[in-house]
């Protein structure tokens, strides 16, 4: 039987003025798909994975969540993003909350959950990413990787049905991308919807069960990761792994 259809993209196209970004986008996300979007910079990954979220605006084309387009369905657009959440490359935390209230804030302003339903729910998010002993903490007092993880788990306290992630690791140091990666790879072994912009190949090989290749604004190829990995029909593909496989 085939999954529950979340997420559908149809040709979507992004241009900053004149310069065309996007060129006709479309896929769709299943529940409990793990969807790796890899490419060369500049191809336009992560203007693809604010489009889906609207942070920024498609110039054309729609997306659909659950059916409807997101453009007719949802004139509030925060309630959009509480079903499909957003994790940021760099934290967006508010860095005058402490790290409990910057994962009750959302549910207390947007979901109008009670203070006391909001800091369960926030508790149990921060333990699954293994950060309730810094409740108290301030952003400012966390190491980028725990900053992630706290990221995360706010966006998880939404209980949102796809969550979005845009190159979650590229501001880390190189030690502290495990930990984030391993949060990332629990979520997938437990069956959470996620689409992924990410620059780290075995990771995207290993935790996606479905990998799309951009280049220049268009998908160049798009397939199981085993398939895509081992044997990219692509030119392009074909070239940015073998950067990937000598690395």
């Amino acid at each position: 039987m085939e999954k529950e259809l979340l997420l559908s993209v149809h040709d979507l196209k992004k241009s900053f003025g004149e310069r065309e970004i996007l060129k006709g986008i479309s896929f769709d996300v299943r529940r409990g798909d793990v969807v790796c979007i890899i490419g060369p910079s500049g191809s336009g990954k992560s203007t693809l994975i604010r489009c889906v979220n609207y942070l920024e605006h498609p110039t054309a084309g729609t997306i659909d969540y659950r059916g409807t387009d997101v453009n007719e369905a949802f004139k509030k657009l925060t309630m959009y993003r509480t079903k499909v959440g957003m994790v940021f490359q760099s934290f967006n935390l508010f860095n005058n909350m402490t790290v409990l209230e910057n994962c009750m804030v959302g549910q207390v302003k947007v979901l109008g959950k009670s203070k006391e339903e909001a800091r369960t729910t926030a508790l149990k998010y921060l333990k699954h990413v293994g950060m309730d002993t810094y409740v108290n903490a301030k952003p400012h007092q966390l190491s980028g990787g725990q900053k992630q993880r706290v990221a995360i788990a706010r966006a998880l306290a939404l209980e949102p049905e796809v969550l979005l992630m845009d190159e979650p690791t590229s501001a880390l140091d190189p030690e502290m991308v495990g930990e984030v990666l391993r949060v990332i790879r629990d979520l997938a072994k437990e069956g959470l919807t996620m689409v992924i912009v990410t620059h780290e190949m075995a990771f995207a090989r290993d935790v996606s069960n479905r990998v799309i290749f951009i280049d220049q604004g268009v998908i160049a190829e798009e397939g199981e990761p085993q398939e895509l990995f081992t044997h990219p029909k692509n030119k392009r593909t074909q070239d940015f792994l073998s950067r990937f496989a000598n690395a």
